[in-house]
């Protein structure tokens, strides 16, 4: 077990929004899952708040790789601290000089150990050094009344907390997972036919996960798994390692799915009770706006108090430097951001109980074109069906459909570049995407007449003919299955051409003989007048595991039988 930290004498600061605190480094021992180890902590503590003037708490950790001294994480608690919120900020299992295994947000593990915590807060357990707090609100003996914040890693550890601990009494998750299955190797036609690995953004956060021991040195043993697996749970090693393989035999993957899942929230959302304010961000190609939707969903279906913001940053770009008027939460610009405003009226209204709080819309989204947030009461709906024509044409009515057939195939390395996963997390330069001829096909609509606002998931469905995996897609490994990528674009009257956040949609196609549906990932995007929509498939993708071997495909179109494709549309028709 991990030394406890020293104490030291608690600091006294003060922030933007108003109202100073004082913070003590803690430090508690706690069980998770089949191991004991040590949780580093700040207390944020605000002045005059104590047992006769009680205030609820906020609890928050880090994003994956991250601690409680991250710049966000550690801004965190100081935001709400300076306004009256009793804030425990902690590094997260595996991380900091926190001990155990990184363990995914497994609720068996991460939640257990987080409801620790609360039970800290609610003053029936001391911090390692004798520390106890009687100052936070209580709802009833034992039960504090606890908010949680935090994005991607910290986003999902409050769902995984709320599913095994019922006092939570408020969420608001960022830019966070629903099903890591889809996350990390997602199929965009069928959710149990094993998808397509995303092998950038899995190997870096695996060697991110690794190199812990080495970048915050410890001998604590809960930190230590064995030679072949550092420092992850074994599972998780076992589900990256065939990841990596490229080989996909029915029963090891039914496990690897099995697990992705088991820690994911679309396994335990039917546990969670406390209302959720969902944000996620639309520049993010490893938890794409569809995840939050499914939660959102989930959450909704059951008549758990949930709403949701797509906002402008995600993974994928404006983390570090977000657009004017977005949230920062390095900066803590809780009052002067839209989302940060809805944060704390969700807070307000549920662990305030201001009970007159509008905590704002069900569904808000960024609209970079208007730099500010359209409103609906619920995910637009799919509005407009458009069909592919044999001439590559992308046309609004069945009888403008051509006859004809078009064919590509793959190269044995990817032909077509989306993206370079980790680029935008960490600011380096991306060259821009493309498409090789031969290794794809594209369907482009006429120039539109007037603006067309997409908000939502486009939906296609395709039939492919591809013989030479007909023949073995039945073989018992999923590998021989066809792959291949959907996306659209935006083409400008210039020859501009822009894949809308560099967002595609992976597929390893469940059948050829059979027509299948594909989910796209959602957008918020305004096509200009003058501007053409596209549709395209392509063969490979460089941030993706391809296909196993050479697979030519044909994609045949007649007025009575082709593929479709679907829009979300809240303004305007692609004519």
């Amino acid at each position: 077990m991990a030394a406890p930290l020293a104490l030291t004498a608690p600091a006294v600061a003060a922030e933007p929004g108003g109202g100073t605190y004082t913070v003590t480094p803690l430090t508690f021992t706690v069980r998770a899952g089949d191991r004991t180890c040590a949780v580093e902590a700040d207390l944020y503590r605000p002045s005059g708040v104590d047992a006769d003037r009680p205030a609820p708490a906020v609890l928050t950790t880090n994003g994956f790789g991250g601690s409680k001294a991250d710049g966000s994480t550690a801004a965190t608690g100081r935001a709400f601290a300076a306004r009256g919120y009793v804030s425990l900020v902690y590094s997260g299992l595996g991380f900091g000089k926190s001990g155990c295994l990184v363990s995914l947000d497994d609720p068996r593990i991460d939640g257990q150990a987080a409801a620790r915590l609360l039970d800290f807060l609610a003053g029936a357990r001391a911090a390692d050094d004798g520390t106890r707090v009687d100052y936070v609100l209580q709802d009833g003996a034992g039960d504090p009344r606890v908010g949680m914040i935090g994005g991607s890693y910290g986003g999902a550890i409050q769902l995984a907390t709320a599913s095994v601990d019922p006092r939570l009494d408020a969420l608001v998750p960022l830019i966070t997972w629903n099903d890591l299955a889809y996350s990390l190797a997602p199929n965009a036609a069928d959710r149990e036919t094993p998808g397509v690995f995303k092998w950038q953004w899995a190997n870096g956060f695996y060697l991110i996960g690794e190199g812990q021991p080495l970048l915050v040195p410890s001998l604590d043993p809960s930190r230590f798994n064995s030679l072949g697996c550092l420092h992850f749970v074994s599972d998780a090693c076992d589900t990256l390692r065939l990841l990596n393989s490229g080989r996909y035999p029915d029963a090891e993957t039914r496990k690897m799915l099995d697990f992705a899942r088991s820690v994911s929230p679309t396994s335990y959302l039917d546990r969670v009770k406390a209302p959720t304010l969902i944000v996620q961000g639309q520049s993010d190609s490893l938890f794409n706006l569809n995840e939050a939707r499914d939660t959102y969903r989930q959450l909704r279906g059951r008549g758990v108090p949930a709403k949701m913001i797509w906002q402008s940053w995600g993974h994928s770009g404006g983390l570090t430097d977000p657009a004017a008027g977005e949230l920062n939460l390095g900066e803590g610009n809780l009052e002067t951001s839209y989302v940060g405003t809805r944060i704390l009226a969700w807070f307000d209204r549920y662990l305030r109980k201001h009970q007159d709080i509008d905590t704002g819309p069900a569904f808000a989204y960024y609209r970079d074109w208007q730099s500010g947030y359209g409103t609906a009461s619920g995910v637009p709906a799919l509005s407009q069906k458009l069909y592919l024509s044999g001439d590559g044409k992308l046309v609004d009515n069945r009888a403008k459909v051509a006859r004809g057939s078009r064919q590509y195939a793959n190269w044995l390395v990817p032909t077509s570049h989306s993206e370079s996963s980790l680029a935008g997390m960490i600011g380096l330069p991306d060259p821009k995407p493309y498409d090789i001829n031969g290794t794809h096909l594209a369907w482009t609509s006429a120039p539109l007449t007037a603006p067309v606002d997409l908000v939502g998931a486009p939906k296609a469905t395709l039939k492919v003919i591809s013989p030479k995996t007909e023949r073995v897609q039945h073989s018992g490994d999923a590998a021989d299955k066809l792959v291949l990528f959907a996306k659209v674009y935006d083409l400008a009257p210039d020859g501009t051409k822009t894949l809308v956040n560099r967002l595609v949609a992976p597929v390893r196609v469940p059948d050829v003989t059979r027509p299948f549906t594909v989910e796209l990932p959602g957008i918020v995007h305004r096509y200009e007048t003058g501007h053409r929509l596209q549709f395209v498939i392509a063969a490979g993708d460089t941030a993706y595991t391809g296909n196993r071997g050479i697979k030519p495909v044909t994609v045949s179109s007649a007025p009575e039988d082709t593929g479709t494709l679907e829009l979300p549309l809240v303004r305007g028709r692609v004519g």
